[in-house]
């Protein structure tokens, strides 16, 4: 499991690049966050943990979350909760962690200077979960807070991760996230849709991980909205278009709560939908061929787990969300107007998913928009 700190600290192999964070404005003041802020965020992301955990228990039916607490011997721990061999889950796992020290990486005080002598701390839930049935997709989800004196943000998603997609399937998980950020501020989804295209993207492969989500990072109220690494892309070049969107404490805390909560009702009702459709072998190998996929990008580009692993966390934790059972294929090239390829070609790509009419026509000669 992606440790929701690690993410914050690696800033070499970078999901989706290997440059430095923009720094922020240092003209801009930044009002300092609630006294209560760091119980607040606590109470919110063990809140999502528990939540998630009792809705996938009571979809599975047989499958139950086993918790293990841990301790940081630099401040803070966290509990780690584990299903394996569940009915519809074959390994998913809900990481709650609260960590704290006095040093903090260059990765952060390069973006954030004035962070530099306080105490900081971190707080957040990840959660990846892989079910056994080929028709069902993979999800992650991440929200998170930080905060070292004056410095604070906010940041999160989730995304889908399909094998054999359905249109419909993909339109549902993005229109709920939007109606999450949209109840906050318009805006808000027109830059995260699209900088998580750019963020869960696997360079070497030209492919997105799945069908995408939300993603936002570093979001401290200031204005900018998009505060990723690719100022060229489309999130910055939106990001840039809207202006400054400035957002207090108070309602950044009601995103990560709008989206959080967010979670169940996008990808619950999928699960339902798909998971008593049968397979067989080929279904199955395909979608071990594409978890190797899943694989490569937490192990070759994800600044999570790199940065878990090279400073000692706790190895478990951080490899949670790989698959249980995976596989590669030397040269493998779907077969031609294939179920696999439709994948391949179009569910692996950036895509307007509400808008391009063109989507239906290549989804239906597969039976695959509803």
């Amino acid at each position: 499991m992606l440790s929701f700190l690690s993410k914050r600290f690696k800033k070499s192999s970078a999901d989706v690049d290997n440059q430095e964070t923009p720094k922020s404005p240092t003209h801009i003041n930044i009002p300092m966050p609630p006294k209560d802020s760091r119980e607040r965020a606590r109470r919110l992301v063990t809140g999502l943990q528990d939540e998630i955990c009792s809705g996938l228990e009571n979809l599975d039916g047989e499958g139950k979350f086993e918790e293990e607490s841990w301790k940081r011997p630099e401040g803070g721990g966290g509990r780690s909760r584990v299903m394996k061999e569940g009915r519809i889950f074959e390994q998913g796992g809900v990481n709650f962690s609260e960590v704290e020290g006095d040093e903090l990486p260059p990765s952060i005080l390069n973006q954030r200077p004035e962070a530099k002598g306080h105490r900081w701390f971190a707080t957040g839930t990840s959660m990846v979960l892989h079910p056994r049935n080929p028709y069902l997709p993979t999800v992650h989800l991440n929200y998170r807070y930080f905060e070292a004196g004056p410095v604070w943000w906010f940041g999160g998603g989730a995304d889908l991760t399909p094998f054999y997609p359905y249109l419909e399937d993909a339109r549902h998980f993005h229109r709920v996230h939007q109606q999450a950020c949209d109840s906050i501020s318009p805006e808000l989804h027109k830059v995260f849709k699209p900088w998580c295209d750019e963020y869960f993207f696997l360079r070497h492969r030209e492919e997105t991980r799945g069908i995408g989500g939300i993603f936002y990072d570093y979001q401290d109220g200031s204005g900018t909205l998009y505060k990723g690494q690719n100022p060229k892309g489309p999130a910055a070049k939106i990001s840039n278009e809207l202006g400054s969107c400035p957002k207090t404490w108070e309602e950044l805390f009601a995103l990560a709560q709008s989206c959080g909560q967010a979670f169940l009702p996008a990808y619950l009702p999928i699960i339902e939908k798909r998971k008593n459709q049968q397979y067989g072998d080929r279904e199955r190998q395909f979608q071990l061929y594409r978890r190797g996929r899943y694989v490569e990008f937490n192990l070759v580009w994800d600044r999570g787990t790199i940065f878990g692993l090279q400073t000692n966390g706790r190895t478990e934790s951080i490899l949670m969300s790989l698959p249980p059972m995976a596989r590669w294929e030397y040269g493998y090239v779907a077969p031609t107007n294939s179920r696999e390829s439709l994948l391949t070609e179009v569910f692996t790509k950036p895509q307007d998913w509400f808008n391009d009419g063109t989507l239906e026509e290549k989804c239906l000669p597969h039976q695959a928009v509803n």
